[in-house]
């Protein structure tokens, strides 16, 4: 792939920022300093700037030529509440919090993209530039859009990416179809609190408990029909604070991640068989539900349309077919209300090259959402050279 020169040129000074931004971590709606060198780079460069939407989301807007046609891009900015435990001098200086996840590399790919778009780059209609917040607490996007983002700032097509350390650095992956809608959910068992020694003069919730998440799993099983895709998964179990005493209350927390037209009936049978194993045991108990996210959608066209000009920069040897996966994105949301698509890009070692993990690098794989992860500076160059020629061809003289 062909990087721009000038990508090349400011190539040590991206990294200064993307290493700047990882030494300084924000969780969700927490980041005002990110936002601030957001906004204040892109007002340099000559981007009509709008600061605090969607909370600290950042809008940058740039137009040439007299075409009304118009195209998004979308980075996320958050981190997540990780220690981290790398011990190289970028590494996390906030306790609790670290990017491990790479929106840090995300916000500054495209930044350096808004660079070369408003100095050099010809195209003839407007770019609409999405720094959003709290991607990993599926909150910025819809956020932003109740905040009028698509009203104040339409787009005819919106991309977004996520870096993909299972493929190497220079490789591009698309999807096509839908993706995995997300719900969490947060089981609470009331029973009565006793003595270990003497169980029978309370009501026990922890056995109804581990009913309840076994029983959860006969929902994929059995009710759901084997060609739709889903997942339950318990991943918290809080209960007792003693080991001589039963406990009043055993609590229940995971995700359910599924295709969209089974999420309602998942929902139903795991609500019934709360409140029936529960009366079973003689307790009570409860489930609530949050943090509802739709599925990517992926419109075929965009989807077209990335995958044409990814082999066309890369090779059709460095271009792959991604399998569906049961990940949740908040990016589905602005796939609910404007065509678009998303998609990833390698950040996985260059093949035949060297790691970029460096010295004083944590143990353990560099993973997502690892505390060993550091996102592949080399990744810069690539997704920023991506990102213009996606702008160049999508406002280009077609009909």
């Amino acid at each position: 792939m062909q990087i721009i020169e000038s990508l090349i040129r400011h190539a040590d000074e991206n990294v200064r920022l993307r290493r700047d931004l990882h030494a300084h971590p924000e969780l969700g709606f927490e980041e005002q300093r990110t936002s601030e060198i957001v906004a204040e780079r892109l007002e340099s460069w000559g981007w009509q700037v709008h600061r605090g939407v969607g909370g600290t989301g950042v809008v940058g807007v740039l137009k040439k030529g007299s075409s009304e046609r118009s195209i998004g891009l979308r980075a996320d900015m958050d981190a997540l509440p990780i220690q981290e435990l790398n011990q190289f001098p970028h590494a996390s200086k906030t306790p609790g919090k670290m990017h491990a996840c790479g929106h840090d590399g995300h916000t500054v790919t495209l930044l350096s993209a808004a660079r070369v778009l408003a100095q050099e780059a010809e195209f003839d209609g407007r770019v609409v530039l999405v720094f959003q917040p709290a991607e990993e607490i599926i909150g910025g996007a819809l956020a932003m859009i109740q905040d009028g983002l698509l009203e104040k700032f339409p787009v005819d097509a919106i991309f977004g990416f996520h870096n993909f350390v299972n493929l190497p650095v220079g490789h591009f992956a698309y999807r096509s179809g839908s993706g995995a809608c997300m719900t969490n959910f947060k089981v609470t068992v009331h029973g009565k609190g006793a003595h270990a020694a003497m169980p029978h003069l309370g009501l026990d919730p922890v056995p109804a408990a581990c009913q309840m998440v076994l029983a959860f799993q006969t929902v994929l099983t059995r009710n759901k029909r084997p060609v739709d895709r889903g997942v339950i998964s318990v991943t918290m179990m809080q209960a007792g604070e003693a080991t001589n005493v039963i406990p009043s209350s055993v609590v229940l927390q995971g995700t359910v991640r599924c295709e969209e037209d089974v999420l309602e009936m998942i929902k139903r049978r795991m609500t019934g068989i709360v409140q029936q194993t529960a009366g079973a045991f003689e307790l009570t108990g409860d489930i609530e539900w949050s943090s509802y996210c739709p599925p990517v959608n992926n419109h075929t066209r965009e989807t077209e349309f990335l995958r044409q000009l990814m082999v066309e920069l890369a090779g059709e040897e460095n271009v792959h077919e991604r399998e569906p996966t049961m990940g949740g994105e908040d990016f589905g949301y602005y796939l609910k209300l404007t065509p678009g698509a998303y998609f990833w890009v390698g950040s996985g070692p260059s093949q035949g090259g060297q790691d970029h993990r460096m010295q004083g690098h944590g143990p353990g794989p560099c993973t997502l959402h690892s505390s060993s992860y550091d996102f592949n500076d080399a990744v810069i160059p690539v997704g920023a050279t991506f990102w213009v020629r996606l702008v160049e061809r999508w406002l280009s003289a077609r009909g």
